[in-house]
């Protein structure tokens, strides 16, 4: 399919010296492809990482969590630092600190330090993401502005699922630090497109609201730290009387005053409130929340699901959904253009009611002895929904916004998307250590059925002390049999507490994505309740190619 040039096209609404709109994607593609290929890959490593840093799974969470907290919390005003002083230096910075942070994220030797580049590599992705769908925005006319959101969709629909296949194949062939050194050279290529294509686009003049940055980053802090670690803590005491619930509600309670002051500054807020006024793009937001919380509700249990009671190897466990990311990366572009021609809110609601359909589907399917294929399919057909939200949804949310609000707007989309995934990443987490803890022991109930009177207690009380992570060698591990069970009884003790294990595992997984299933149903009703807006209703004005004056 060919593009169309600065000759034949709709004109640019930026002066781009002469070279076609579609100059500006390589580079925003291959950044953006990174940003959401970080947000799964590490997920096929979990039981890797668990077993060589010597780290919990609450731990490896963090891994996670620690990159999408600083790339959430930090995109409002990485949004108006785009407005400010143009996407283009901005995304250029983004894309350095990205890479250079990989290098760091591959060379760490303990968890400690692996979250702690996370974190930092999170601020080049909250720095760059913005600035790729303003790009768009800004350069793009609004009759091709869907095809170009479908190119960009289906990156990060493409990217989301093959960070679990491309980690199991470079965690089984290079070791897990090649799931971070990937991104340099990558990093390097869009660096050169980027310093060719990007073009300058006008600036406006913004402040940056200081006690907004503060509320948002300590309000979403001390929400996914309470949510992630809350059963660490038994759901108590943290330090002296400071409970973990406590901690919740304060993050809740700060977040709540973030909203206040964003209301009270008005259009000089990180979050302009009046862009809510728009019902879709409130609803879109909502729906992109949903779709993050989704991904990663299903990757990260499931992954570890794959490896730890089904056995398979890193590359195998990815393999499962391989399907799904060859379909995705067909349907999203399919999609983009779609939603040039009919209501965006029809596409985002049936990718949405596949999905519901898929988890519930994987839900039914999910047990210790599970055929590989019997989960193959509902994967592949996770690549259809995926394929029908990305492009579409962030179409949807943009469409009403004008120049002056491209980087806010986009900022703000951004921002309830990625808060998807860190409070998906956090309560995932938690639900599944949580059910683990009521689940093992249910299963070790009924395995102990079957052992002689004589072994039953030594092995329930041996399996209480049990690390589950450490069964992360899937079939092939063993259980350390208990002092006091005879010798000739080690064999089926051990087979019995490898079951025990697996079964516990299977079930908590599966309660696990059932959260996920209820937060997409509400990413589906979100859908059905917008506007079945007119493709191009809204015509964003053109921007002059003059620079507007910069202020201090």
């Amino acid at each position: 399919m060919s593009h169309p040039t600065a000759t034949t096209g709709p004109p640019a609404l930026a002066d781009l010296h002469g070279r076609s709109p579609w100059s500006v994607l390589p580079p925003l593609c291959l950044g953006f492809f990174m940003i959401m290929l970080d947000t799964t890959i590490v997920n096929i490593a979990v039981p890797t990482l668990v077993r060589e840093l010597d780290a919990s799974i609450a731990a490896v969470g963090w891994v996670n969590s620690a990159y999408l907290l600083s790339f959430a919390v930090l995109l409002l005003v990485t949004g108006r630092l785009g407005d400010r002083f143009g996407p283009r230096p901005v995304f250029i910075v983004g894309l350095v600190v990205f890479t250079v942070t990989s290098v760091a994220c591959g060379l760490a030797d303990s968890i400690g330090l692996l979250i702690a580049a996370r974190a930092v590599q999170g601020v080049g992705a909250a720095l760059m993401t913005p600035q790729t769908m303003s790009m768009i925005t800004r350069v793009f006319p609004p009759a091709k502005r869907g095809a170009a959101m479908g190119v960009w969709g289906a990156v990060a629909g493409v990217a989301t699922i093959t960070g679990p296949v491309l980690g199991g194949l470079l965690v089984e062939t290079a070791g897990w630090e090649y799931i971070f050194f990937i991104n340099v050279p990558v990093g390097l290529v869009a660096l050169w497109f980027a310093f060719r294509n990007l073009p300058v686009l006008a600036t406006h003049a913004r402040t940056f609201d200081l006690v907004g940055v503060a509320l948002s980053v300590v309000g979403m802090f001390l929400l996914v730290f309470g949510l992630q670690e809350g059963d660490a803590y038994a759901w108590g005491a943290i330090v002296g009387p400071v409970t973990v619930w406590m901690i919740i509600v304060a993050g809740a309670l700060v977040l709540a005053a973030f909203v206040w002051w964003q209301h009270r500054i008005g259009d000089e807020a990180l979050l302009p409130l009046r862009l809510f006024h728009v019902r879709n793009f409130s609803l879109s937001n909502v729906a992109g929340f949903a779709v993050t919380f989704a991904m990663t509700g299903i990757f990260f249990p499931f992954t570890i699901y794959l490896q730890l009671v089904l056995g398979l190897s890193p590359l195998r466990a990815a393999l499962v959904g391989a399907g799904g990311s060859l379909v995705s990366g067909f349907v999203a572009p399919v999609a983009g253009r779609l939603s040039d021609r009919v209501p965006a809110k029809w596409v985002v609601a049936t990718g949405f009611a596949i999905l519901v359909v898929v988890v519930t589907w994987l839900v039914a399917v999910i047990e210790p002895e599970a055929s590989v294929w019997h989960l193959v399919w509902p994967m592949t057909l996770f690549g259809v929904g995926t394929g029908l939200l990305f492009s579409p949804l962030a179409a949807a949310a943009t469409a009403g916004l004008d120049q002056r609000t491209a980087g806010a707007g986009a900022g703000a989309f951004n921002t309830t998307r990625q808060i998807g995934g860190v409070v998906g990443s956090a309560a995932v987490v938690a639900m599944l250590t949580s059910r683990l803890s009521a689940t093992i022991p249910a299963a070790a109930a009924d395995a102990a059925g079957s052992l002689p009177a004589a072994a039953r207690q030594p092995f329930l009380d041996g399996l209480a002390k049990v690390d589950a992570s450490q069964f992360s060698g899937g079939s092939g591990a063993t259980f350390p049999v208990p002092p006091g069970v005879p010798a000739q009884l080690a064999e089926q003790v051990s087979s019995a507490a490898l079951q025990a294990v697996h079964s516990g595992f299977a079930t908590a997984v599966g309660q696990t994505l059932l959260l996920t299933a209820a937060v997409l149903v509400v990413g589906l009703v979100a859908a059905l309740a917008m506007n079945a807006i007119r493709p191009h209703a809204h015509v964003v004005p053109l921007e002059a190619p003059s620079r507007e004056p910069v202020t201090s």
